[in-house]
């Protein structure tokens, strides 16, 4: 597998520290407020990632965290006079929620910062000891000039470093550039008692020092891959390679990988999502699978703009394989077609090339329905389809739902209950030979967008395509 690495800003060939075995490591939120779709493009790109090593034999450990103490946070219980627990409780369980929603498996480990301040303190404190760190009336902070490398991952110079966002100023620091490891805790502040003081740790501490708790190996680097947005290149990775090489004397990752940008299109956006860019709102409109084939389909290092005429084209390239799910109605299949497996395996294996990955399943969706229409009763074919559509599951996360539940998403719990009045209204219709009023209750649900097929095991029903 080649994965492009923005340490060297090329692409390597991907060989993990220990044999079959590869440690992840991704920046989860900071949980003050939902999650927007920034947070879903990155959780979707490195699910990804995770499902396609899984494929290929790895055994992989992949961990996210969650930042439940900031700035941001004691603002927000500044604001609401909500307890910071209860904040962030409350935010990592909806976060949870929305991923679940999008088909983002679980993190094998999910630490809190605030369940690791004992490994926070003796990071810290391991730098104290080596002159890396110094305390000021502020806290305990990084001094940059220690770190030899600092800078080589994000390739800014000193001069575009000045501003560094979430870094406050303080006029007592060494250099601008250096920044908060431990920052003592102002009145009615969440704090913990530390060698220098009653305090939280800063943004970027937590980050190295969950790592080496949960992930570290004895090599040259720590683990395989930090991963993470394109925005958290700066400060935030940058400063985490830093005090990891100075704490430990060993680099953090052996691999980088970022996600682009994600942009909303206002003015397409503007009726159904009021600009938002949350994720709860989008998953009032779109099934949390459609959201997920949208945004997994452009490349992970491309920025992606959101937008529902793309969004809808997309939605109709996933219809594609729902309905030949429908057609094959299988509920078990022989082994994936080898040669499918491979090239779709492949495309994955240089960077996650989504793209040539989701045309070889194009085509296998067409060859397939060219086949079926020339032999609809292939029982071979119609199981080998099965297993395929398994294996894009496992892979992928999309196509597992029923067929027919699959083109019942958008219609609300009320108006299903209507409807399946009036589906047995009409079987009864029908049973009856009342063929005038079957006919009737199907020309209703045709005027509610929906639209009925009768099946040898009964009549089904889907919202007709818009």
């Amino acid at each position: 597998m080649f994965i492009y690495n923005t340490a060297k800003k090329e692409k390597e060939e991907f060989i993990p520290l220990q044999e079959n075995f590869v440690r992840i490591y991704v920046c989860g939120p900071t949980v003050y407020d939902d999650a927007h779709l920034g947070h879903a493009r990155s959780s979707i790109a490195f699910d990804l990632l995770r499902r396609v090593l899984i494929a290929l034999g790895y055994e992989v450990t992949f961990v996210k965290n969650f930042t439940d103490i900031d700035d941001k946070i004691i603002q927000k219980m500044n604001q609401s006079g909500k307890s910071m627990h209860r904040i962030v409780t409350h935010y990592i369980n909806r976060y949870k929620e929305d991923m679940r929603a999008l088909g983002v498996l679980d993190a094998d480990i999910e630490p809190k910062a605030t369940q690791n301040i004992e490994a926070i303190i003796e990071f810290i404190s391991h730098l104290v000891k080596k002159g890396c760190a110094y305390i000021i009336d502020g806290g305990v902070y990084f001094d940059t000039s220690k770190d030899d490398l600092y800078l080589s991952l994000s390739r800014r110079n000193a001069n575009e470093s000045q501003n560094i966002a979430r870094i406050e100023t303080n006029t007592q620091k060494k250099d601008p550039k250096d920044f908060a490891l431990w920052k003592f805790s102002k009145p009615n502040e969440p704090s913990y008692e530390s060698p220098w003081g009653a305090g939280r740790p800063g943004w970027h501490i937590e980050c190295s020092a969950m790592i080496k708790k949960h992930l570290a190996t004895q090599n040259e680097y720590q683990i395989d891959i930090h991963a993470g947005g394109a925005d958290l290149l700066f400060p935030h990775h940058e400063n985490e390679a830093a005090q990891t090489r100075c704490e430990s004397g060993q680099h953090l990752a052996k691999y980088w990988m970022h996600n682009g940008f994600v942009q909303i299109d206002g003015e397409k956006m503007s009726k159904s999502l009021g600009n938002s860019f949350f994720i709860k709102d989008a998953l009032k409109i779109y099934d949390g699978e459609v959201l997920r084939f949208y945004l997994l389909s452009t490349h992970y290092r491309a920025n992606f703009n959101f937008n529902e005429e793309d969004l809808k084209s997309s939605k109709k390239r996933l219809d594609k394989l729902y309905r030949l799910k429908k057609r094959i109605s299988v509920n078990s299949g022989s082994s994936v077609k080898k040669e499918f497996k491979q090239k779709v395996l492949e495309a994955l294996e240089d960077d996650l090339n989504i793209s040539l990955a989701l045309s070889h399943i194009d085509e296998m969706v067409q060859q397939t329905n060219e086949k079926l229409d020339q032999n609809p009763k292939n029982k071979a074919l119609k199981k080998e389809t099965f297993s395929n559509i398994s294996f894009i599951n496992e892979l992928l996360g999309i196509a597992g739902k029923d067929p027919y539940e699959y083109f019942q998403q958008g219609i609300d719990e009320n108006t299903k209950r209507k409807i399946q009045e009036l589906m047995k209204k009409r079987d009864l219709a029908k049973k009856n030979r009342d063929f005038e009023a079957s006919d009737a209750i199907r020309e209703e649900l045709a005027q509610m967008g929906i639209q009925i097929m009768d099946t040898p095991n009964g009549s089904v029903w889907e919202k007709k395509e818009e």
